[in-house]
């Protein structure tokens, strides 16, 4: 059955025409949960539980500077991957090929392998991130402490949901939902992301006889199972960026991006001009990750086959 094509000033109207209600939608979800939080038990909810994320007193205070530069790193890093892994999905015939040198068999497009060398330099990044964690015990600001961090999280939800701001301090600690979140991504999504793609990758170990290991492991974890939560995993990531971005910019821009790339407690435009900054870095990156920077990187580490240009 052939595909009916839209008119293009068509989908222009069709696209107006979803944007008001999408805007519809989102005004009445506000102003429905305004409502509810002006309920007496809902407001005696929210008196009990403000928000805050409990934390041991005196710990987990400040941004010390190598948080600063893991989160820069985290998401310099998460930009290139979405990146090429947008590209991976969309490539129909790779504009190059990749081949180990040392396992002749192991050959992937050039795209798939600058996916795979980011990840793993996302994966140093992390590692260095949980180790430093730890032993400075600002892991009290996103592992969870007591119980009562899943209604703070509600409440914080209610707040955001109606645009009366939860009030926090990010130098001092996050609300429930923050701390919920960056524990859902840090120790949750990220190792998803890391299984699944070391699962779909072509250095994953081949099966040879049923018996094996490796077959044993193929069938507790099949292909068809990475397929399915890599890419969502990506989508979480990306809903995630977006709500975060849109989130510090909303509830004071000034303090928040002082606070993470500043290093300081206070309103001025330090921590807005190191974030501008970032951003150049991070759009350099982003233009830069083209074949003609990826094949002489790769053919560092394999050989490199390039495919004729028509």
């Amino acid at each position: 059955m052939t595909p009916v094509r839209i008119p293009t000033p068509l989908r222009a109207v069709y696209g107006v025409f979803g944007a008001a209600a999408l805007a519809l939608i989102a005004f009445t979800v506000v102003f429905f949960t305004r409502w509810l939080a002006s309920l007496t038990p809902v407001e005696a909810f929210l008196a009990a539980y403000p928000g805050a994320a409990p934390m041991p007193e005196g710990q987990g205070i400040g941004i010390p500077p190598w948080l600063s530069w893991a989160h820069f790193l985290n998401a310099f890093f998460l930009l290139l991957i979405i990146r090429s892994g947008i590209r991976i999905r969309g490539e129909k015939t790779p504009s190059g090929l990749w081949t180990s040198r040392r396992v002749k068999k192991r050959r992937m497009s050039l795209t798939i392998w600058f996916h795979i060398a980011v990840d793993v330099l996302w994966l140093l990044n992390g590692i260095a991130f949980i180790v430093l964690l730890f032993a400075t015990g600002h892991w009290v600001r996103i592992v969870p402490t007591s119980w009562d961090v899943f209604p703070n999280a509600l409440s914080a939800l209610i707040q955001y949901v109606s645009l009366d701001w939860p009030t926090h301090s990010g130098w001092t600690g996050y609300n429930g939902l923050q701390q919920l979140s960056y524990f859902a991504i840090v120790f949750v999504a990220s190792p998803l992301a890391i299984l699944t793609g070391a699962r779909l990758s072509a250095f994953w170990p081949r099966e040879t006889d049923p018996p094996s290991r490796v077959a044993r492991l193929n069938r507790m974890f099949p292909v068809d199972l990475a397929k399915a939560v890599h890419f969502p995993t990506m989508l979480f990531f990306v809903g995630f960026v977006i709500a975060h971005v849109g989130l510090v910019f909303a509830t004071g821009a000034l303090r928040n991006l002082n606070a993470m790339y500043g290093g300081q407690d206070a309103v001025n435009w330090t921590g807005f001009w190191i974030f501008t900054f970032s951003l150049i870095a991070m759009a350099g990156g982003w233009i830069a990750a083209r074949d003609s920077v990826i094949a002489p990187i790769a053919q560092r580490f394999g050989d490199v086959r390039m495919r004729p240009r028509r």
